[in-house]
């Protein structure tokens, strides 16, 4: 059958509107609503059988049942279902009433059209977003929406939901004392109490420390996005006692649900680093979700300095000589002891790329060590009892204890974390 010979076969089962006469050809033109389709083919038909020109309302189209006139309604809810929610991207979906896809599928069977053609609800998902678009000057996208709006059509209901807000950074911990995130006591499970009485092993806080860097940095970025909740995400971690200086670590605040998605990162930082000094932070910038997986499983490599104590003197010769075989060497290191009852006992080999040093006096130095990432670098100094090789102790034959741990530096291997795919451009 020709096109006008469907499109009649069409008009002829019933009162059908042109956007669902217009739907079933979907596929023939470009640039045409199905609406606009379907009117010019409603006249096509109507002057190739010179029969009088009759217009059929959506609210007396049997497929639909009126729903083709109500885009802007739904448009309208949708908008008024987040009016408090700020957001740049969307995305529209629909469920449509089982009776409209069932007279959808009558109709086509009925008019002997097998292909081609339009859903009635990717319609519905196009002229309600289209709308909703134009009403919040927002752009869709199909990815990652800033939010999603599930369009019930049968409950007459919209169902907005907000996906997260990612702000990334860099920090510096300036403290001995803090972890890098919030530590809950194993013995109260972090509620403060147990039997009945305040848990003495964490004094009633549910924290084994009271703060950390996420505990610093987080509530601030939550706060100015007015979200519900955030997580924090770091590319790796440095121990407790360890400084973190230098160009800072990576990470990602997580906020769920936020209200406010586009912030002053400016504003941020100076609030942030204007607290307790015990944390900086530089560099914050409004990031995409997928800089989260970039920051948690980038294999990074990172540079420390370390002081060190030896138990018995050590001369100028036997130290540069031991930092010669360290330099660019391969390390094996089986699980440290201080990590066992929470790491898989494994044997791990991993690269020393540069390995630096200076003696203070006979018993004393600062080694300063580039490696791979997951390198152990306190046992790389003091051996483990044996479980790492080569190591600093075993080539100078004598014990070495890391004193004072820092970062200096955490670097992407394959590439920087600062490609411009993983941020957001603000216009800024």
């Amino acid at each position: 059958m020709s096109l006008l010979e469907d499109a009649r076969a069409v008009v002829e089962n019933g009162p059908v509107c042109d956007a669902c006469l217009g739907r079933q050809f979907a596929d023939r033109s470009f640039g045409l609503t199905n609406a606009e389709r379907g009117a010019a083919l409603r006249v096509s038909v109507e002057l190739d059988a010179d029969d009088p020109h009759e217009d059929v309302a959506p609210a007396d189209c049997w497929v639909c049942e009126g729903l083709c006139a109500t885009f802007d309604e739904w448009a309208e809810r949708a908008v008024a279902a987040l009016d408090d929610v700020e957001f740049a991207t969307y995305q529209v979906g629909t469920r449509a009433p089982p009776l409209v896809e069932e007279n959808e599928a009558l109709l086509r069977e009925s008019a002997g059209i097998a292909e081609g053609g339009e859903p009635f609800k990717s319609e519905f998902n196009r002229e309600v977003g289209k709308r909703v678009g134009e009403r919040t000057g927002t752009d869709v996208d199909f990815e990652r929406p800033d939010v999603l709006f599930v369009l019930d059509v049968d409950d007459e209901s919209v169902d907005a939901q907000v996906n997260p807000a990612f702000v990334y950074g860099r920090y510096r911990k300036l403290s001995r004392e803090i972890p890098q995130t919030e530590w809950p006591c194993r013995e109260c499970n972090g509620t403060g109490r147990r039997g009945g009485e305040p848990c003495i092993h964490c004094d009633g806080t549910g924290y084994m420390y009271e703060e950390s860097v996420e505990q610093l940095v987080s509530p601030p970025i939550l706060e100015a996005m007015e979200g519900d909740d955030s997580s924090f995400h770091g590319a790796g971690r440095e121990d407790i006692d360890a400084k973190m200086l230098g160009t800072g670590r990576p990470f990602v605040v997580e906020v769920k649900h936020p209200r406010t998605r586009f912030p002053d990162v400016t504003a941020l930082e100076a609030e942030i680093n204007d607290g307790t000094g015990k944390v900086e932070v530089e560099g914050l910038r409004l990031a995409t979700y997928d800089m989260v997986e970039r920051v948690k499983e980038l294999d990074a490599s990172k540079t420390y300095r370390a002081r060190v104590r030896f138990d018995e003197p050590v001369t100028a010769d036997d130290f540069a000589e031991a930092l010669d075989e360290l330099d660019g060497a391969t390390i094996e290191q089986d699980t440290p002891e201080r990590v066992s009852h929470r790491r898989a006992a494994k044997t791990r080999v991993r690269e020393a790329y540069a390995v630096s040093g200076e003696l203070a006096d006979e018993t004393h130095a600062t080694v300063e060590i580039h490696g791979e990432g997951g390198l152990y670098i306190k046992e790389l100094v003091s051996s483990d009892e044996g479980r790492t090789t080569p190591s600093l102790a075993g080539l100078l034959g004598t014990p070495c204890h890391v004193t004072e741990l820092d970062v200096l530096a955490v670097e992407g291997e394959d590439e920087p974390f600062e490609d411009p795919d993983f941020f957001l451009d603000t216009g800024a």
